[in-house]
């Protein structure tokens, strides 16, 4: 007789929703506080009824702008609340949204490093010790020690990307935020990034570059309008991508309301 064994994966989604209300005036918003109706406002599901469970493997969320990649990795992150579903993580979880996200532009690099820490429940300790690696890997100069207001926008994303991955997470989350970086912090993302599959660590990431996805995913996750499509092998899932990216449904999304940030 065998005996089936449940596997706990490093993130497992049940059901996931986000809905957004979207309306056409401020003033329409007190309107239904005042009048008690809901009918001054449109719905607007960023997500619907998500339900995945994902691997120790590099996984990447693929769909046109509007799909709802973006509004995923938030409610993974722990950043965003879901309508309705849950979340199951296992492991301390780093993540890299959009620019600038969760860095106080007042503060010195320095010191949002010591935030970030305190954020992930890290100790001032164990913060200070990584310190060194931190500032070595984000190579921003004397900069480190300045307002992050006054860095440019490749500075921010190396001192974002060397925070989040130089405290051994189980689980990265990366929106499309290295697309501003150079080819070179690029490469040395990357190969920061093979070292923590190299050790079986969860990635997941928001990319249209073709050529990093079907050189360094292992699976891809296709979205459009707020729900999966497809699943499986990169190699599988990126022309399937492409093909819904020339089709007229591949444009839906754009199309329902402009809300900024749900991509």
């Amino acid at each position: 007789m065998s005996v089936s064994t449940k596997v706990d994966y490093p993130i497992e989604v049940h059901n996931l929703s986000k809905r957004y209300d979207i309306y056409n005036k401020p003033i329409d918003r007190l309107k239904e506080i005042v009048l008690r109706t809901n009918s001054y406002h449109k719905e607007f599901w960023a997500l619907k009824d998500f339900s995945y469970s994902f691997e120790q493997l590099t996984t990447v969320l693929l769909g046109p702008n509007g799909s709802g990649k973006s509004t995923l990795l938030r409610i993974i992150a722990g950043v965003l609340q879901a309508t309705t579903g849950s979340v199951t993580r296992r492991g301390r979880v780093t993540a890299i949204l959009e620019l600038g996200a969760g860095f106080q532009p007042e503060y010195t690099g320095r010191e949002n490093v010591l935030l970030n820490g305190m954020l992930l429940g890290i100790d001032k300790a164990e913060m200070l010790e990584r310190m060194g690696e931190i500032a070595e890997f984000a190579d921003i100069g004397d900069f480190f020690d300045q307002p992050i207001g006054t860095y440019s926008s490749g500075m921010v994303v190396r001192l974002a990307f060397s925070c989040a991955t130089s405290v051994d997470p189980d689980i990265l989350i990366v929106d499309e935020a290295l697309a501003v970086g150079d080819i070179r912090f690029e490469r040395k993302c990357r190969r920061r990034m093979d070292e923590m599959r190299a050790r079986n660590k969860t990635i997941i990431f928001v990319s249209h570059n073709m050529r990093l996805v079907s050189k360094f995913c292992d699976k891809a996750v296709l979205l459009n309008n707020g729900q999966m499509i497809a699943e499986g092998p990169v190699t599988e899932i990126v022309p399937m991508y492409e093909k819904l990216m020339d089709s007229e449904e591949g444009l839906v999304a754009n199309r329902k309301f402009d809300v900024p940030s749900l991509v």
